[in-house]
């Protein structure tokens, strides 16, 4: 086997690959020797053994407790990446990763009473960091709040059952569902009035949520203005955008000057997710804001980035930004 770039030096068999629902599969990997990582964490893959294309996903496995190394996938209309991994590879082709990465973790965290909370396909890393503290942490309390479109959207849903039934002292497990809730079941999203209802020592708890942008960003509100201690409160950073959009986002504009061309695209996104998906040639390896390959200048616009650490001071003041680690909060304008 020849690897397909440094930056994926971990070969790794598929072993099975099982479907979790209508667009969502797990992949189960053996790795070829020990493979370290935190709950929580992602790794990226090398699409089809290139060199140039990779992409990033939450290992939703947990440490030390699952049999194998897993990676859950949302399939999305033509993602190349997510097409490839739920239906062309096959158990006994090999999978290239990198080393895993990533701050959104629990594993260093001093406390043990959590407040997860997660949207959409968001709940990988929940999940992973969820099995690790329940098994790790007997004396830990979890209040997990998932909210999903409608009950065939649950991802890991025999699973949470399960944990439920396992630590039933330890894990609050509230499911939340925009359409088809029955009764007893909760139904919405999420809101100040329920959390203050559900977890009234929210205060007094380590918050995590992962999901689509806006749903973070109404979370970390919610959960500032209750009482929450910045220091207590995580939300994925670096995530892949395009896994956790639900379709409901707001849109914005994308204007590219040297192309004299506006597309547009979800509040939240990754300034590179947009530029892939609207066919715009843009050269990105690490994904991770690391490589420096993705720089690309801003005239102006709404934004946060996640990474900045391949620019110098000069580039930044000039506008420049790693598209994997800008996310698109408004309107924005490209050189």
């Amino acid at each position: 086997m020849t690897m397909p770039t440094p930056l994926c030096p971990n070969p790794m068999q598929i072993h099975s690959i099982h479907q979790e629902t209508a667009d969502v599969w797990t992949l189960e990997l053996i790795a070829q020797d020990f493979y370290p990582y935190l709950p929580g964490q992602y790794a990226l893959v090398s699409i089809r053994d290139s060199d140039t294309s990779l992409r990033a996903y939450t290992i939703s496995s947990s440490p030390g407790l699952s049999r194998f190394i897993t990676l859950t996938v949302r399939c999305l209309t033509g993602g190349e990446g997510s097409t490839w991994l739920t239906h062309e590879v096959k158990p006994g082709n090999t999978l290239w990763l990198s080393d895993a990465q990533g701050e959104f973790t629990c594993a260093n965290k001093a406390d043990n009473h959590y407040l997860m909370l997660a949207g959409g396909c968001g709940v990988t890393p929940i999940m992973s960091m969820s099995r690790w503290i329940l098994a790790r942490q007997p004396d830990s309390h979890l209040i997990v709040f998932y909210n999903v479109r409608s009950p065939s959207d649950v991802v890991f849903a025999e699973e949470w059952q399960q944990l439920s039934n396992r630590y039933p002292q330890q894990l609050t497990l509230h499911l939340m569902f925009e359409n088809d809730a029955v009764e007893g079941q909760l139904s919405g999203r999420i809101s100040q009035q329920l959390l203050a209802e559900k977890v009234p020592d929210i205060a007094q708890r380590t918050v995590m949520t992962c999901g689509p942008s806006a749903y973070m960003n109404a979370v970390e509100k919610i959960s500032l203005s209750m009482g929450v201690p910045n220091e207590r409160f995580h939300k994925e950073q670096f995530h892949t955008a395009a896994e956790c959009i639900s379709g409901d986002e707001p849109q914005i504009s994308l204007i590219i000057r040297s192309l004299n061309q506006t597309f547009t695209t979800p509040v939240g996104t990754t300034l590179l997710f947009a530029l892939e998906q609207n066919k715009v040639p843009v050269i990105a390896a690490c994904r991770a804001g690391v490589c420096g390959s993705c720089k690309t200048k801003v005239i102006r616009g709404q934004y946060t980035t996640t990474s900045q650490m391949s620019l110098t001071q000069d580039e930044i003041d000039q506008g420049y930004v790693l598209a994997c680690s800008c996310q698109l909060q408004g309107d924005t304008e490209l050189a």
